[in-house]
């Protein structure tokens, strides 16, 4: 009976060191814990990024006004042309014969204009005989001397002649009508045999060739793109496809900097040349094109590489700057208790208490943030401040507008339990998803 009675004590001591285990170890693992970011006071670097593409300033599409087979080249890619400098040739056959043609033609055309000028003349001469002769016969006609019928026939006659010259006349001018249209078709014939030679319209660098030997080219629809010379690679620039939401911070004259992949340990320095009002549209995003200017005296950057363009828009140092993840932190309590928070410590916020302070009936003020400070005793006090400039990262505290705030404060910036794994990714040096708020 004794040991009966033993056993059963014994169970019910190990079964009230489980209850006491098992409610301690639950009470704990209610207890809630921050993850902390320091208030630091450092600088703030505002900056604008953007990618963009190196172009030359300017570029030349080479182009070929006539049809036909290439026979000659004479520049290759990187070649250095001289303004006029031949860099191409047409196979010129076919032009050169359509020039000894128009060449015929109009030697024809001016021997049919020499002609009709003799005709001219010919029937001015014969006018000039049958108007004579009409006149002497008119005057023996008063006289009786010869008929009427006699007369009327060297009237006709005069008349006839006259008209032979008007009809000559005519033909003079359809004469020299010919001539020039031949004389016009000799020009084009010439204009595009000599359009077979490909020459450089400007002094500059060939950063492409679209064409090789024996290629043939057709222009009857549009004029072919030959070479792409570029004028001056010592002076190039970006063109950054800026973002609408940026380019209000974007001033003709910044100077700003950009990487490239094939250097990506050397920064590159330039200056905002323009900011052009056409925008880009793709799938609504809007964009605007900005040039930035630069100088490339060794030639390093070619055109067509992606560059990664920071433009610095406000600098702020030796400020107070909390982690972005501190404005963005929201407690997980209750209306009620966040409330009693609030006038706790004066700062009259909103129920709601989304991180952004909002006076009652008063206009919400980007601007204006709640930071939630982590006290000694592991509480929360609720501090409210006017945000200045941030890297995205980091933002500068304009103003401590209620509570008290300074350099070393721990701030909240996650939340869990002590049975908990989860740890916040904003948190500096740690993982995971945190309850937050957002800002």
């Amino acid at each position: 009976m004794k040991i009966l009675k033993s056993k059963w004590m014994i169970a019910a001591g190990v079964m009230l060191a489980a209850a006491v285990f098992a409610a301690f170890t639950l009470g704990r693992g209610s207890q809630q814990q921050f993850f902390t970011s320091k208030v630091e006071l450092g600088s703030i670097h505002d900056t604008v990024q953007a990618t963009g593409t190196i172009n030359a300033v300017t570029s030349v599409q080479v182009g070929s006004q006539v049809s036909g087979t290439i026979s000659k080249l004479y520049a290759d890619f990187n070649s250095k042309v001289k303004k006029g400098q031949v860099i191409a040739q047409i196979e010129p056959s076919l032009f050169q014969g359509a020039v000894l043609q128009a060449q015929a033609d109009l030697q024809n055309a001016l021997a049919t204009e020499a002609a009709s000028k003799a005709e001219l003349l010919k029937a001015q001469a014969a006018a000039a005989q049958a108007t004579a002769d009409y006149q002497r016969n008119l005057a023996l006609a008063k006289e009786g001397i010869i008929s009427a019928q006699a007369l009327d026939v060297s009237k006709a006659a005069s008349d006839s002649d006259v008209a032979a010259v008007q009809s000559a006349q005519a033909q003079v001018k359809q004469a020299t009508a010919q001539v020039a249209m031949k004389r016009a078709a000799l020009t084009v014939a010439q204009t595009n045999l000599d359009h077979t030679i490909i020459r450089s319209p400007i002094d500059g660098t060939v950063v492409a060739r679209s064409v090789d030997v024996g290629q043939t080219v057709a222009a009857s629809l549009q004029a072919p793109t030959l070479f792409t010379i570029a004028q001056d690679l010592t002076r190039m620039q970006v063109d950054v496809s800026t973002d609408e939401s940026d380019v209000g911070s974007i001033k003709v004259g910044q100077r700003v900097t950009f990487q490239v992949d094939a250097f990506p340990k050397q920064m590159f320095q330039g200056t905002v040349k323009q900011v052009r009002m056409n925008p880009t549209t793709v799938q609504n995003v809007v964009t605007y094109d900005t040039v930035v200017a630069f100088d490339n005296p060794e030639m390093k950057l070619f055109p067509g590489m992606t560059a990664y363009v920071t433009v610095p828009v406000a600098d702020a140092t030796n400020v107070t700057k909390v982690a972005n993840a501190a404005l963005r932190f929201k407690p997980d309590m209750k209306p009620d208790a966040m409330q009693a928070l609030y006038q706790k410590y004066g700062t009259d916020l909103g129920a709601g208490g989304s991180g952004l302070s909002q006076k009652a009936g008063a206009a919400p003020q980007a601007d204006l943030a709640v930071l939630w400070k982590v006290k000694a005793d592991k509480s929360l006090e609720p501090v409210e401040v006017r945000t200045g400039i941030t890297d995205h990262t980091y933002t500068a505290v304009a103003q401590v507008v209620k509570g008290d705030l300074k350099p070393g404060d721990q701030l909240a910036t996650g939340t869990t339990t002590s049975n908990s794994m989860q740890k916040p990714s904003s948190a500096p040096g740690m993982g995971g998803t945190p309850r937050m708020g957002g800002r």
